[in-house]
This record gives structure tokens, sequence and C-alpha cells, in this order.
């Protein structure tokens, strides 16, 4: 029995170990992104390799062990990749409807540059908080203000970064959504308790990004409005669309749908199915067209086009399910390194490791979160980013008494905002790829997601808001933490 022990401590990898992989696969980026201005696609491929090496070698791992980790890893990330394909399809049919013309070519009319960046804030909030998705809302409402900022002349990586910063803060709002079920789930938490306690983090931080975008407004409303360019645009917009308030129809009817919790799957569905409809009957398009559309996406271009023409179909060309592909591939190459990760350990020793320098409270609120961060940038997905500080470090809450709901506000607070500011990560990929902006280009800008994980830990150092557990809490941790010992 001993020696058994001694070969499964012995397959335990040392903090040495698991960096390997982890310092390889950043010196590869670096070369093949930084300095080569390559995809991230072969390195992350790499580095796979490189870490199911040390698994073989430094760790005895069966390749049977490594293949059954990257599955069980690809197959927690597999909603996300059929979210995002329909999401291509329901943006290109979308186009064909009209309905983002019509969103752009309305917000054009009413919304002035000073108001824009925290009118779109507040609008991506709400739709996010409906739909209980960011990718929902950034795909959608997202890529029409994005055209409304490209009119009234506001750079697109501050907008991109209003939008983001509205449909993450309904994201981790909302009942709805997978990653606010997801954390609770891990830390032990009821879902609404989790969700309550998220009001003091994140709603202090909205507050502070709202007026921040309010004042950034500032700088554009007294500015000179190109009032020609943006009627070139809306003359474009009706030469090329039917406009009508009836294409609003779609985007009502699939945040109904998400409110009466119809699941994220069929609800975009029936969006497309909307998409189709709308393009045939309203933009009177084939029906080959907007199937070629659902699949290629849409093409809109223009014979010696003017600066609005331009605008418009550098916008208004995008969608479908191949302009997904790109971001499928990078997710499966992402999930398929933190698989071999997760599987081996790796990932779990570089946790534990981090916890040894937690102290107090707020120590541990700030370790959690550089946890959260640092799983996001190697595995690639706001999941992991998620499930593993979840485990790794619900015990130590529960030693220092602390209620579950403030390990869930912290993974929330942490793994699910800083997600999106990851180029390579699932949800910076998908960001880019949907608005149309780079990560790094509205990285400054996605400021509720960078200032959210600061507020939390500096309410943690203060002792702010942190609630105990209940005496009841109390006598059943110790009850089973004394069952497990026996």
């Amino acid at each position: 029995m001993s020696s058994d022990i001694k070969k499964n401590e012995s397959k335990k990898p040392s903090l040495g170990i698991a960096l390997i992989p982890i310092l390889s696969l950043v010196v590869i980026l670096y070369f093949f992104v930084v300095k080569f201005e390559q995809d991230v696609h072969i390195p992350l491929i790499i580095g796979s390799i490189i870490a199911a090496g040390v698994a073989f070698f430094f760790l005895g791992t069966k390749w049977e062990d490594l293949e059954k980790g990257i599955l069980a890893t690809i197959n927690m990330g597999m909603q996300a990749i059929i979210i995002l394909m329909i999401i291509g399809i329901l943006i290109g049919t979308w186009i064909a409807a009209g309905v983002v013309p019509t969103l752009i070519y309305y917000g054009l009319k009413m919304i002035s540059p000073g108001i824009f960046l925290a009118a779109s804030m507040i609008i991506c909030s709400i739709v996010s908080i409906a739909t209980g998705s960011s990718w929902t809302t950034a795909g959608t409402i997202g890529v029409a203000l994005i055209g409304i900022a490209y009119g009234l002349g506001i750079p697109a990586g501050m907008a991109a970064g209003a939008v983001i910063s509205g449909a993450y803060f309904g994201d981790k709002m909302s009942p709805l959504s997978d990653t606010t079920n997801l954390a609770p789930a891990m830390a032990g938490a009821t879902l609404f308790d989790h969700i309550r306690h998220m009001i003091y983090t994140t709603g202090i931080s909205y507050v502070i990004v709202f007026v921040i975008f309010v004042v950034l407004g500032l700088r554009f409303s007294s500015a000179a409005l190109d009032t020609q360019n943006i009627q070139n645009i809306l003359d474009t917009l009706e030469a090329n669309f039917t406009i009508s308030p009836l294409l609003l129809v779609p985007p009502v009817l699939v945040i109904v749908m998400v409110v009466l919790r119809v699941p994220a799957i069929p609800g975009l569905l029936g969006g497309v199915a909307l998409g189709v409809l709308f393009a045939l009957l309203v933009q009177g398009a084939s029906f080959e067209s907007v199937m070629s559309v659902a699949q290629e996406g849409f093409e809109i271009s223009f014979d010696n086009p003017n600066e609005a023409q331009e605008m418009v179909a550098e916008l208004l060309s995008s969608g479908g399910l191949q302009s997904m592909m790109w971001t499928v591939s990078l997710i499966i190459c992402a999930l398929t390194f933190g698989g071999i990760l997760e599987a081996t350990g790796m990932l779990g020793v570089m946790a534990e490791s981090l916890l040894k320098l937690a102290r107090g409270t707020g120590s541990l609120v700030l370790v959690t979160v550089l946890s959260c961060i640092f799983i996001n940038i190697v595995s690639a997905d706001q999941y992991l980013a998620i499930v593993i500080p979840g485990r790794m470090f619900k015990d130590a809450y529960a030693e220092r008494h602390l209620a579950p709901k403030n390990l869930s506000r912290t993974l929330e607070d942490s793994g699910t905002l800083t997600s999106p500011l990851i180029p390579w990560n699932t949800c910076g990929a998908f960001m880019s790829q949907a608005l149309k902006v780079p990560t790094l280009v509205y990285l400054p800008w996605a400021l509720l997601n960078i200032i959210n994980p600061i507020v939390a830990v500096i309410l943690a150092y203060l002792g702010l808001w942190q609630t105990p557990m209940t005496p009841e809490e109390i006598e059943a941790y110790e009850a089973s933490k004394a069952a497990a010992i026996a």
C-alpha cells in the first residue's frame, strides 16, 4: 500500500515542472505573435505538445489519461462553441434582414456624441441582463453600436470598451448567465445570494465607470459633428436596405424568449429564423442568397465608393458561420492546452502555490483574483478560470469562516470579467471578431472589466462586505471536516 501511495505522489507535479509548459508558451507566443505577427493557434498547439511531453516524461502520465482530460475540457467549452457558430449565422442573417442596418440608422438619428459612451453601456447592460449573455449582446446590439460610433466619429476601441463593459455587467448580474450559475456552484453558494452579494463590488465599479464614460463623452459633445458624413451614411443605408421599425421585432423577441427562460441555443436559433424570415419578406432577398449569407456572411460593395460607403461596407460585410471558424479553432487549441494542464494537476499545483501567499482576507481575495486572471491567460477559458480557483480556494474561505458567496463573487469579479481582455481567450477572441476591434485596441477602454477586480481587492483589504459564515454554516463545515478526517 505504501508503494502505491509513493507511486501516486510521484505523479504529482512540482511547481517547477508545472511552469515548464507555461513559460514555454509565453516564449513561443512572444516570437510568433509579437516578432512574426502570426496567429496564436500554432503556438497553442506547440504548447500542448510540450505540456504533453512534460506529462509523459516527467510525470508518467498515460496518453489515454491526457486524451480524456483534453476531451473533457473541450466538452466544457462545447456550448460556447455552438453559441459562437450560431451568433455568426445570426449576425449575417440580421444584416441581410436589415435589422442591424435599422439599429444603426435609428441610433445615428437619436444618439448624440456626448452621451453615446454612457448610453451604450446602459443599453448593453439592460440587454445582457435580459439575455444572460455578453456574447449575444455584443454580437447583436454591440455590432450596431460600433456602427453608430463610426458615424459619430467616436474611436472604435472606446466604443467597444463601453459595449463590453455593459455586456459583462449584465452577464455577471443575470440569473440566466452560465457563469453566474457556475460560480456559486463551485463555491457552494446559492444563486441569488451570489447575485445580491455582487452588487457591492460590481455596483460601485459600475458607478465609477459610468461617471468616467460621461466625462469622456464631453470630449465629443463639444466637437463639430460631421452631419454631412452621417447623412451620407443614412442615405447609403436607405439606398441598400428597407429601414423600418418592424425590423426591431427580431431583437426584441430574442430578448423576450430568453427572459422567458428559453435556453440560449434555441433562443438564438429562433433569432436566426426571424432573420431569415425578415430577409425574405422585408428585404425581398432570395432563399438561396440568405442561405449563402448564413454560411459565408453578408457582403456589400460599391463602385468608386465615397467615405460613407466605405464605412458601411466595412461594417456590414460581416457574419456567417465561416466567419467564426477562426475563433472556433482557436478555442479548441486553447482548451486542448488547458485540458492537459488540468488533467495532470499542473494548474492545481500553481494555484496551491499562490494560496501559500494568503495571510488574511484581503490577501486571500487578491490571490483568488490573480489566480483567475492567470488561468484565464494560460488556459484561455473563463470556465476553467472559475472552476479551478473555485475548487482550490473553497476550503481556504471556509477555514477563515467566510461565507461561500464571498468566493463566488470574487470568481466572477475576476474570472468572468478579465476573460475578454486576453486576445487568445475564448471571450477575447469572440469580442474582437464580433465587434471587429482588436482586443488590445479596446482593452484600455473596457473599464468595468479592469476596475471591478481592483475594487474587489480594495474592499477585501478594507474588510467591507466580507460576509462571515452563519453559525449553522460553521457547524456544518466543521462537521464535514471531522467526517473527512475520520
